[in-house]
C-alpha cells in the first residue's frame, strides 16, 4: 500500500501499557493506513493482529537487554528514515507513551536531520495504566499532591542527597524499569528513614490478563519478596496512596507465570542475540 505523502511520514505512537483497548483511536487510524510498522516488544500481539493493515510490513525492533537482545537505536533510526524516503507512511509503535522513558529524542533528531515530516501520538503510559488497574489513585486527596516518574538502573546516577529527599517527600514515587535494582531502591529509602506508612506496590504485567500486584511495607521487603524474579514489565509505586489498593482493587491477581509480552527469541525464532534481523 502506497501512502499519499509525497516524501513519506513517520508517526511516533504509543500503544499503551498492555491492554489493546487502551490504544488511542488516533494511533489505530494511523496503523490501519501504515505501510511499515516498527514495533517494540512491549506491544500487545492483539494490536499487531487486529489493528494493523494486513498489507503493512511489520518489523520487530524490540529491546530486551537482560537477554542480550537489543535492536541498536541507530538501526531503528535508519529504518525510519529509509522507509520514509521511499514515500511510505511509517508508524514507530512503542509500548506505553512515546515520551516517557523512551528514545524518542534520538528518533526525533534523526527525522529532523533528514527533513522527514512526523507526528507524535501520545499513549497511556505504564504508570497511569498500572495505577488504574491496581485501584491506586496516584494523587488521591489527603494522600499525595504530586507524583514523580523515575527510573533507577545505576547506583551512581542518584546522589545521596536526592535519596534523602525522595525518602521524605509527600509525592507518590513511580519507578519504571527498576525491578532488578529494587532491593537497592528500598535500602536507599529505608536508610533515609522513609515513613512506615508509605507502602511499596509491585505491579507485574500491568493491564494484561497476567497482572499481579504485591503490596509490602518497605521495611519488610527484604524478608518477604527480595528474592522474587519479577516478570517484565514491572512497575513500582511507593507512597501512602498504595494503601488504597486493598479497598479499591477491582481486578483479581493472576497467579500465572506466563509472559504476556513474549521474549524476543520467541517472537523471532533463531534470533541471534547480537542482532535482530528485519522481519516482516
Amino acid at each position: 500500500m502506497q501512502s499519499s505523502f509525497k516524501t513519506g511520514k513517520v508517526i511516533l505512537a504509543g500503544a499503551g501499557p498492555g491492554d489493546p483497548e487502551l490504544l488511542t483511536m488516533k494511533a489505530a487510524r494511523f496503523l490501519q493506513n501504515a505501510d511499515v510498522v516498527l514495533v517494540d516488544r512491549l506491544v500487545s500481539n492483539e494490536i499487531l493482529t487486529n489493528y494493523i493493515s494486513p498489507k503493512a510490513e511489520i518489523i520487530h525492533v524490540g529491546k530486551q537487554c537482560r537477554r542480550g537482545i537489543s535492536t541498536p537505536q541507530k538501526t531503528i533510526n535508519e529504518l525510519m528514515v529509509e522507509n520514509a524516503l521511499l514515500a511510505k507512511l511509517v508508524v514507530r509503535l512503542k509500548g506505553g507513551d512515546v515520551s516517557i522513558f523512551s528514545n524518542i529524542l534520538d528518533e526525533l533528531e534523526a527525522l529532523v536531520a533528514n527533513d522527514i515530516p512526523y507526528e507524535i501520538v501520545p499513549g497511556v503510559t505504564a504508570a497511569l495504566g498500572a495505577a488504574a488497574f491496581a485501584g491506586i489513585p496516584l494523587t488521591a486527596r489527603g494522600y499525595a499532591t504530586s507524583v514523580r516518574f523515575l527510573t533507577y538502573y545505576k547506583s551512581d546516577i542518584v546522589t545521596d542527597e536526592y535519596w534523602k529527599e525522595l525518602a521524605n517527600t509527600e509525592d507518590t514515587l513511580v519507578f519504571y524499569m527498576s525491578s532488578e535494582t529494587l532491593l537497592n531502591v528500598v535500602e536507599k529509602l529505608t536508610t533515609h528513614h522513609i515513613h512506615e506508612d508509605k507502602l511499596l506496590g509491585i505491579i507485574q504485567q500491568a493491564t494484561t490478563p497476567f497482572q499481579n500486584v504485591q503490596i509490602v511495607n518497605l521495611y519488610d521487603f527484604k524478608r518477604q519478596v527480595s528474592e522474587v524474579n519479577f516478570i517484565s514489565p514491572t512497575l513500582v509505586i511507593i507512597g501512602r496512596v498504595v494503601s488504597l489498593h486493598e479497598n479499591f482493587k477491582w481486578l483479581e491477581n493472576s497467579t500465572s507465570k506466563e509472559y504476556y509480552f513474549k521474549p524476543m527469541d520467541q517472537i523471532i525464532p533463531n534470533l541471534q542475540p547480537e542482532n535482530i534481523t528485519n522481519v516482516s
